[in-house]
């Protein structure tokens, strides 16, 4: 087999993979397997051909998996009815990583393939328990990015205010002093002042932008196409 280099995202689903010992992946430019083993032990890696256009129009990048029963998509901790249930930790974090990759405006499609299909036709309780939790994603990650402009404004006006009483007791107590203690504590008093501006600099700067991402991914993945195929069946 030719060896491959792996980004970032290859390699932490090779390592999801290997401690919940799944038997095989297939990476493909445009579809994404994370494919478990039912009884055996060995670990293969293989690729797959990129879905066309004409075979899944509208929906170029599809996300698949294939699990021994629908349960294993789910939180078995979680006592919730089913439609209300969140994902498993591990389909969550695969489907999103994946979402991630792709264009912000680009369709997704979840593909989910059931080995064993419940008397019930599960389709429509998956879809709606898939968007459910995306949606309840979405909203939680509009609070925290609330929560955090909030501890912005907080720690703007606080930093503001410290920045200005260390300036001017700078240039009250040491503004016509000269020598060298005194430029040293002018300048202590001045870099005091800033460092209190870094949380506010941070959170306007770095912290609000990956959140505002996650909300529009979990947002864009709660209404995603959702669809179930049977084992043996396409």
């Amino acid at each position: 087999m030719p060896y491959v280099e792996f980004g970032p995202v290859e390699k932490r689903i090779v390592q999801v993979a290997v401690e919940n010992h799944a038997d095989l992946i297939v990476f493909g430019a445009q579809s994404r397997y994370l494919i478990e083993p039912e009884d055996s032990s060995d670990f293969r890696m293989h690729f797959s051909l990129p879905y066309t256009a004409a075979a899944d129009p509208g929906h170029p990048h599809t996300i698949s998996l294939k699990l021994r029963d629908m349960n294993q998509l789910f939180n078995s901790m979680d006592p919730s009815p089913f439609i209300e249930k969140d994902l498993d930790d591990d389909a969550e974090e695969f489907i999103v990583s994946w979402a991630q990759e792709f264009s912000p405006k680009a369709p997704l499609k979840l593909r989910i393939y059931l080995d064993q299909w419940p008397a019930e036709d599960p389709k429509e309780l998956i879809r709606t328990a898939v968007h459910n939790h995306f949606a309840h994603g979405a909203q939680i990650t509009n609070l925290e990015f609330k929560r955090l402009m909030r501890q912005g404004r907080t720690s703007l006006f606080i930093g503001l205010l410290f920045l200005a009483a260390c300036l001017i007791l700078s240039k009250m107590l040491l503004g016509h002093q000269a020598g060298t203690w005194a430029a040293i504590v002018r300048e202590s008093l001045t870099i005091a002042g800033w460092v209190a501006m870094w949380r506010p600099m941070q959170i306007y700067l770095y912290d609000w932008w990956p959140l505002q991402r996650r909300s529009r991914i979990y947002a864009k993945l709660s209404h995603m196409p959702v669809e179930l195929v049977q084992k043996g069946k396409s």
